[in-house]
This record gives structure tokens, C-alpha cells and sequence, in this order.
């Protein structure tokens, strides 16, 4: 199986920048594809972004685009999320996805593995 662990969240300014790490441990040459999602108190998931482990192409939710960019670093196994300019209503707990084959990536039902989340809180 695969294992993800999130790191970098915590408590920003409104226009402040984090950056959130996603390491990926176990059997990662399952890996396809790797994101995010968010979820905010009484929301549904949220997709935020994310990245092809082979070609490096990404996709980012409409929320997002301009503001946080996707990454990844294959021999630290490690996808990242940088987000600048953040806002209040970025406020969530972000949750690393993985996927094992090409699917939905945009579509938290299709993820094959999660993270445990890390709570980003933006204030204004």
C-alpha cells in the first residue's frame, strides 16, 4: 500500500503565503497521480489541484488557478502545494490524495489513497 503524510499547515494572515508537503512511503511505484482536496466545516471535498507522477502536468481547481500551484519532486517522493494569496475562505483542512491508475482526479471519490490533513487557517 501507499502512505501519506501532509505537512505545513497552520495559521496565516489573508495575503500571506504556506506551503503544504505531501510524502508519499510504502509501495510508491503504484503511484499515478498525487493532489489535493480541501474541506471546510459543512462543505463538501473540495478539489484544489494536482499532478501527473510520469509527465509533471497539473490541473487546479477554478478557485485556485493564478494563486496555488501544484508540484512534486519524484526521488523525495514528495508533492507540494504552494498557495499565495491566500483568503479567509481558503480556510480548510487539505487532504493529500493518490491514485494508482488514470482516473477522475478531480472527483475525491476516485482517490485510491488519503492523508491524514493538515488544517490551514487564513485570517483576515
Amino acid at each position: 500500500q501507499v502512505q501519506l503524510a501532509e505537512s505545513g499547515g497552520g495559521l496565516v494572515q489573508a495575503g500571506g503565503s504556506l506551503r503544504l508537503s505531501c510524502a508519499a512511503s510504502g509501495r510508491t511505484f503504484k503511484i499515478y497521480a498525487m493532489g489535493w482536496f480541501r474541506q471546510a466545516p459543512e462543505k463538501e471535498r473540495e478539489f484544489v489541484a494536482a499532478i501527473s507522477w510520469s509527465t509533471s502536468n497539473t490541473i487546479h481547481g477554478d478557485s485556485v488557478k493564478g494563486r496555488f500551484t501544484i508540484s512534486r519532486d519524484n526521488a523525495k517522493n514528495t508533492v507540494y502545494l504552494q498557495m499565495n494569496s491566500l483568503k479567509p475562505e481558503d480556510t480548510a483542512v487539505y487532504y493529500c490524495s493518490g491514485y494508482s491508475r488514470p482516473t477522475w482526479v478531480t472527483d475525491y471519490a476516485h482517490a485510491d489513497y488519503w492523508g491524514q490533513g493538515t488544517q490551514v487557517t487564513v485570517s483576515s
